[in-house]
């Protein structure tokens, strides 16, 4: 499958390396340029290309940066990508840490929904409480004790499927969280967030979520 990655953080970087490892045609990109992604490409023989780039032919695009850099996405960046991309969207809303205040989340709108306006496109919410080492080091066969799972919300349940799929060939789990305005089940602060439990675990930690946002997670 070929697969973009924009951000070549903690996250992005882990994606890559395991992606490339299941045998899938990787490009990644980050804000800095191709030419600082070259340790990378020679790890794991990912493509560093541009953010404008990233996207093209590309069935599943991982979407991978800050929330506050979303805005600034090239416009028309997945013009390029395969009909009907699954675009994931691993990103969290830190407010005091690193976002500073976005009105139309502290205002109660799911991070993932405001992604997908600030993008044009509908996303898949995943990865977004998932320990990026955890990527490396934690897959396990499908059907194997203590094997991880991984919450997943999204609309468009083609592109769900796609990447529920993928991550099972990465060697999680999935359960599904339903679509974009459920997604604050699974936002920094809830008890699935961080939780390595396997389907039950996850499926209670959802089902246990507030949708009140800690002070901690707020501007």
């Amino acid at each position: 499958m070929k697969i973009g990655i924009i951000g070549a953080g903690n996250i992005g970087g882990n994606l890559t390396r395991r992606l490339t490892a299941l045998g899938h045609d990787v490009s990644v990109a980050n804000s800095r340029g191709p030419h600082t992604l070259t340790a990378l490409a020679e790890e794991t023989g990912a493509k560093p290309v541009t953010v404008d780039e990233a996207a093209n032919g590309a069935q599943v695009v991982v979407v991978t940066i800050p929330l506050k850099a979303v805005p600034d996405l090239p416009a028309g960046f997945l013009d390029g990508a395969a009909e009907n991309v699954a675009v994931i969207d691993t990103g969290n809303y830190y407010p005091q840490q690193r976002d500073g205040r976005i009105a139309e989340i502290e205002d109660g709108l799911t991070e993932s929904r405001w992604t997908e306006g600030q993008i044009g496109h509908p996303v898949i919410k995943a990865f977004n409480g998932t320990y990026a080492q955890d990527i490396l080091d934690k897959p396990l066969p499908k059907g194997a004790p203590g094997r991880i799972a991984l919450p997943v919300s999204g609309d468009d349940e083609i592109a769900k499927k796609t990447v529920r799929d993928l991550i099972d060939e990465i060697g999680f789990d999935t359960v599904d969280n339903g679509g974009q305005d459920d997604s604050w089940r699974q936002q920094p602060g809830t008890p699935v967030y961080g939780n390595v439990g396997g389907t039950d675990e996850i499926r209670e930690a959802l089902d246990a979520a507030s949708p009140e946002r800690q002070a901690e997670w707020r501007a």
